[in-house]
């Protein structure tokens, strides 16, 4: 096994910023690998299963994007109903609706990653849940239209199948989902918004894991059934949110609402692809560009890199991977390269590899440009290092079109999401200092710090969003 260190522990804010009060949430983040030696080949099996799930073929009622996923990188603990209950769930950019398991589900797992109790949602116990049926509006926004078979007051289903042979079913329900609000510098209120989610009642073998299972999923893409498009419609907050994963210290934020300290340059978002696509126009490596053609950038049906933050590394196609490791090696041409379970590229090296391999840089639309460093795309093992970029296409059908850059690349960058310009961007940061979230009302700016939540012992189960970090899913050998 080839043996690593990432260096840093996820412990993360989520700030929810509201659309009309400029108010911002907080919410707690661990890592579910911290305190725990990893592997190369765990890490990239996990990324595997991810992005089979995320690139494959979905059949189901909610827009073919929610999708359930065995594993998870982020998971929260939310607070659903009246009166509430706390639920843990998979924080997802892959996927859109929110689920849990509800009580029925005789094969789901009691108990879950780490021995978490795991609990089972049941509509009748809460005062504010309701059925979603066939009529309602939302049940045909997610089919595009009236389904076969689903007719006036009948649940509304959701099956979800997966290009792995692993599936999620159930019904849809609304309910109150409870969360905590910042109301200034560090000061919070709780507060609640309506949401339509899935009540799973059965699921597929993969799924019940118990190493990893949770409650269920927290979806945060783009379509308009996930929670943050919901919220978003009815005025609770701005269809913004950030990350930062600070590499260094651990720790960094995660938040919702309109970031403006620091300023970030944007990159629009591919029209018309499943995920947070931006469009890569060129590859530099120590101040050289590959010469790459234009089609490299631009073939293929999942066009454009997809950013990814529950994968763990950074996939290339072989166009691109093989000219990137073909110029980082030249800077030491002496170098004895030893292939470690039959597919990572290491080296002995004695000096510093900032000093000597180069950077990285890769171009984007709007002058935009993420830089990596040779510290944070090589890896320690034993007396050697390893190569972290990974060839896609070795590990998928397509060896043109999937670019997913993961926490490799991601770290240390504050990344924000604008859903509202179809916009997203970056830049480098120091994850555990603060940003600043505009009150759209009043206009002034909330400044809040990556370590704000190390004393909130307020944060409860029943009115915030417990986000803890657990690797999460994976994209290879299916199609979006």
């Amino acid at each position: 096994m080839v043996k690593f260190e990432l260096g840093y522990v996820l412990l993360f804010i989520l700030i929810i910023g509201t659309a009309n009060g400029g108010i911002e949430g907080v919410i707690k983040v661990n890592y579910k690998f911290s305190g725990s030696e990893r592997t190369l080949t765990a890490l990239k099996a996990h990324d595997e299963k991810r992005h089979l799930r995320l690139l494959a073929g979905v059949d189901l009622p909610i827009g073919g994007t929610g999708r359930p996923d065995s594993v998870g990188l982020y998971y929260a603990k939310i607070g659903i109903g009246t009166p509430s209950n706390g639920y843990y769930v998979q924080v997802d950019t892959g996927s859109d609706i929110m689920w849990v398991n509800c009580v029925g589900c005789d094969q789901c797992p009691r108990r879950g990653y780490h021995g978490l109790e795991l609990a089972f949602y049941n509509r009748k116990d809460s005062l504010s849940g309701k059925l979603i049926s066939c009529g309602h509006q939302f049940c045909k926004d997610v089919n595009g239209g009236s389904v076969s078979g689903c007719y006036g007051n009948n649940s509304c289903y959701f099956n979800e199948n997966y290009g792995d042979g692993s599936y999620s079913m159930g019904y849809f329900v609304e309910d109150v989902v409870q969360y905590d609000l910042v109301s200034g510098d560090l000061q919070t209120n709780s507060t609640n918004g309506t949401v339509i989610f899935g009540c799973g009642g059965t699921q597929s073998v993969d799924l019940r894991s118990s190493d990893d299972a949770l409650d269920g999923v927290l979806g945060f893409g783009k379509s308009n059934s996930s929670m943050l498009s919901q919220l978003a419609s009815s005025g609770k907050v701005k269809k913004m949110f950030a990350h930062c994963l600070d590499g260094v210290n651990g720790g960094g934020i995660f938040a919702i609402g309109n970031v403006v300290k620091p300023k970030v340059t944007m990159t629009p978002l591919v029209p018309n692809q499943q995920h947070y696509n931006v469009n890569m126009t060129a590859v530099e490596v120590g101040f050289q560009f590959l010469n790459l053609s234009a089609e490299v950038f631009s073939n293929g049906v999942n066009k454009g890199v997809i950013i990814d933050s529950g994968t763990t590394l950074a996939y290339l196609p072989e166009m691109i991977y093989g000219p990137l490791v073909k110029k980082i090696l030249s800077w030491q041409p002496d170098l004895r390269l030893r292939t470690v379970n039959d597919e990572y590229t290491c080296f002995g090296y004695s000096g510093s590899v900032d000093d000597g391999f180069p950077q990285v840089n890769f171009h984007f639309e709007n002058s935009l440009s993420l830089r990596v460093r040779p510290h944070e795309y090589l890896f320690p093992f034993e007396d050697l290092f390893c190569i972290g970029w990974q060839n896609s296409g070795t590990l998928s059908r397509d060896k043109w079109n999937l670019t997913v850059f993961g926490d490799l690349v991601l770290s240390n960058k504050l990344v924000l999401y604008d859903l509202e310009k179809q916009a997203i961007g970056w830049t480098e940061y120091n994850c555990s200092s603060s940003i600043g979230l505009k009150d759209e009302i009043t206009g002034s700016v909330h400044l809040v710090g990556a370590h704000s939540l190390s004393g909130a012992s307020s944060v409860t189960a029943q009115m915030a969003l417990l986000l803890v970090a657990l690797l999460h899913y994976s994209l290879f050998n299916g199609k979006s």
